[in-house]
């Protein structure tokens, strides 16, 4: 597990990391005392658990709990705070847990066990997506193929987005980059989804895809992928990239550009 603990107060992230400590299962743990340094880190890294304390200065845990869902929509969030007149805005935000302070180690593994978004990847094993060079789907080592060349490229910018949700309207610009946003654009752009969701449920692997309403993502927490290895400082993934990313799709220079800064940084 990727932890990350947002706290305005040193002594209250020193006393919270002491207790993670105890845990199992937990690999990295990162402190900020800065809500936006925090929200930075969240845009270049997967993190299983944010554990946020509620009254800090320049921005409140339950703001920084909304911008981080836009993120990362399956972090799990666990307010650790003084207070316990905010449990109600907690959990209408869809809180994994609320810890009141001071925290026992018992509690937060109490709180870890019963995560809104289970840590736990019972189907990531033998689904890997393939992003350096083109975009491959890979389900028991075997491709999987696709009925339309736009179903697959859709699922490659959910890929891309890292488990953030994306409207039909969204999709529609990037699959016909060229064209007007109109009722019949609209109209290939769900049959290009109904084909995408055909496939990978035909694949019985539909849990990789989150539909609803208006809105589609992966969830991240269901298949390997080079690209979110790398974004890990996995050593085997930074050492199969050779600078090449989906390059199937013009929409993928933006995070080919981000990946060449990241290696650079990394030989540096």
């Amino acid at each position: 597990m990727n932890i990350i603990v947002v706290d305005d107060e040193q002594i209250a992230l020193k006393n919270l990391n002491e207790k993670l400590t105890y845990i199992s299962g937990i690999e990295k743990v990162t402190l900020f005392d800065e809500p936006k340094l925090a929200l930075e880190y969240l845009k270049r890294n997967f993190v299983d658990i944010a554990f946020l304390d509620i009254e800090m200065y320049g921005m409140n845990g339950l703001e920084f709990a909304c911008l981080a869902k836009e993120i990362l929509p399956n972090i799990n969030i666990i307010f650790v705070t003084g207070y316990s007149e905010y449990a109600l805005d907690a959990f209408s935000m869809h809180a994994s847990g609320y810890l009141l302070k001071p925290v026992t180690i018992e509690g937060i593994q109490k709180e870890i066990e019963n995560l809104r978004s289970p840590v736990v990847l019972n189907h990531k094993s033998h689904i890997f997506i393939h992003t350096f060079g083109n975009f491959e789907v890979f389900v028991d080592e075997k491709p999987l193929t696709f009925s339309r060349a736009k179903s697959k490229e859709l699922l490659a910018y959910l890929v891309d987005r890292k488990g953030a949700s994306v409207t039909i309207a969204e999709i529609a610009a990037v699959l016909w980059e060229d064209k007007e946003y109109n009722r019949s654009l609209q109209n290939q752009t769900q049959t290009v989804i109904s084909h995408l969701m055909k496939t990978i449920k035909d694949a019985k692997i539909e849990y990789v895809v989150i539909k609803k309403w208006n809105s589609l993502a992966v969830d991240i927490t269901k298949f390997d992928c080079d690209y979110y290895n790398m974004l890990r400082w996995d050593m085997m993934a930074i050492n199969t990239y050779a600078g090449e990313y989906m390059t199937n799709y013009s929409w993928a220079e933006l995070t080919t550009g981000m990946l060449y800064q990241k290696t650079f940084n990394y030989n540096c």
